[in-house]
């Protein structure tokens, strides 16, 4: 055969580099937005940050205007553009009558000061020597939230190696320096030790705090299987003693380090978008880590003209390129609330009374009503948040399978959740519910749920079993 050429006529799907780049930042979270456009505007001249939005280096202060630089800029869209009055924010516009009085400053919840720096500023002030700071820093990045000190001593010396050589002894001995800090309890390696260390700081007349102690130290474990009776009679002590020093031990923190900056900075989640209720009316608008503002460089721009004929080129290729990060910005934004309207358009119920409230929703119901594709809408809700006055919670929260009722409809696995939730928390504790139960339970409500689905969604909310949900005392 011959070769030869040959035409044909068809149709297949093109990904242009803007839709590409369109598709990608619509994916990124508040975080990595950030970082992405920090990187766009090093690499590229022809963008830069409005002087509003500029952020002075390493301090976090907006630069004045004389150190922001003389370049003429244009902001990629104005505040009309995002539903909003020039110069007013979105917590402006609620007013004082509609705030939520409950829901935190995000600034305040971003700058609780965290356990780890309230340890070190503790140690900082003690009188350690250089060696043994040292040994204490380690020893307070080892502790986790709860303040508990989950790693064994050899282990922790070997890790210290060869930066520190230190024996068991030494570390214990910082160790027990860092006990005494605040809050009491922090350090321990147990809860019995955690107690003990709590009961130490007591006086020594206080009723039951001896026999605390020695119940801290292992008998504790076994009260919620034999009750106090139980142990009274394996202690061969009154049950009134036994039952005052365990009032003692409830009234002690099992987790003293909570007590300690809540929810730190790096755990703290940026939201993309904020929703509130104004005059009966749920509304949204972007949060404002979601609206950077960037802007075409206007003095590079105008070099163009008056530049060589290689250098113009260039400019014209990153002009290029920054207007479609701008646009892209810009069908991120729109993408993003098209979605978030559509979600408190359906699941308003859920805003006002929680998870019980929840119906079911998938990503085809949302991708039709907003005429996306389901893959667009999973990509806009792809590890994004909206802050609620229910707290900043995660867009897919809005989403849940659905299970048929008695009624004829459906309810949603997550209000199903919280129903189980409500029976357990009400039960008797002396005679947990069963599966079974509560399944029968959920029936007669009109919720027709299987017994291997009410374990699963049992197991889902590390809800234990009814034998160990059983408690005597």
């Amino acid at each position: 055969m011959k070769p030869r050429l040959q035409t044909a006529i068809g149709q297949h799907l093109v990904m242009t580099p803007q839709l590409r780049q369109a598709i990608h930042l619509l994916q990124l979270s508040t975080a990595e937005l950030e970082a992405e456009l920090a990187e766009a505007v090093e690499s590229n001249p022809l963008l830069d940050w409005t002087e509003e939005h500029a952020l002075a280096p390493d301090t976090g202060e907006v630069p004045s205007p004389t150190e922001a630089g003389p370049a003429e800029q244009t902001p990629a869209r104005d505040d009309d553009d995002w539903g909003l009055p020039e110069g007013e924010t979105w917590y402006e516009r609620v007013g004082p009558s509609d705030r939520d009085e409950e829901t935190p400053e995000a600034e305040q919840v971003a700058g609780d000061e965290s356990l780890r720096d309230h340890l070190l500023w503790q140690l900082h002030l003690s009188h350690l020597s250089p060696r043994d700071r040292g040994i204490g820093v380690a020893l307070i990045d080892a502790i986790d939230d709860d303040g508990y000190l989950r790693e064994d001593l050899d282990a922790f010396v070997a890790s210290l190696r060869p930066e520190i050589e230190a024996s068991c002894a030494e570390v214990a001995t910082v160790l027990h320096q860092v006990q005494r800090f605040d809050p009491v309890g922090v350090g321990a390696r147990n809860l019995g030790e955690c107690l003990r260390l709590q009961l130490d700081t007591l006086p020594d007349t206080t009723p039951g705090k001896p026999l605390a102690g020695q119940l801290a130290n292992g008998p504790l474990e076994r009260l919620p299987r034999i009750g106090i009776e139980g142990l009274a009679t394996e202690l061969k002590l009154p049950a009134v003693e036994v039952d005052v020093a365990v009032q003692l031990l409830r009234s002690l923190d099992p987790r003293p380090g909570a007590q300690i900056g809540g929810i730190g900075s790096d755990t703290y989640v940026s939201p993309d978008v904020v929703i509130w209720r104004q005059h009966g009316v749920w509304r949204t608008a972007l949060a404002s880590g979601t609206r950077p503002g960037l802007a075409i460089h206007r003095g590079y721009e105008s070099m163009i003209r008056h530049a060589s004929t290689a250098d113009a080129s260039y400019l014209r290729g990153r002009l290029q390129e920054a207007r479609w990060l701008l646009k892209s910005l810009e069908a991120r934004g729109d993408t993003l609330l098209k979605v978030t309207r559509c979600l408190i358009r359906q699941q308003a119920a859920f805003l006002e009374f929680g998870d019980s409230a929840l119906r079911p929703l998938t990503l085809r119901e949302v991708a039709q009503d907003v005429g996306l594709h389901e893959s667009t809408v999973s990509r806009a809700i792809a590890r994004k948040y909206a802050r609620t006055p229910r707290g900043t919670i995660p867009l897919r929260a809005f989403f849940a399978s659905g299970i048929e009722t008695g009624a004829g409809g459906e309810a949603s696995s997550t209000a199903i959740q919280a129903m189980i939730r409500q029976l357990i928390e009400a039960e008797n504790p002396r005679k947990p519910m069963s599966d079974a139960r509560l399944a029968e339970s959920l029936k007669a409500g009109g919720m027709p749920v299987a017994r291997r689905t009410i374990a699963k969604y049992r197991e889902a909310m590390n809800i234990p079993s009814s034998q160990d949900r059983v408690r005597i005392c």
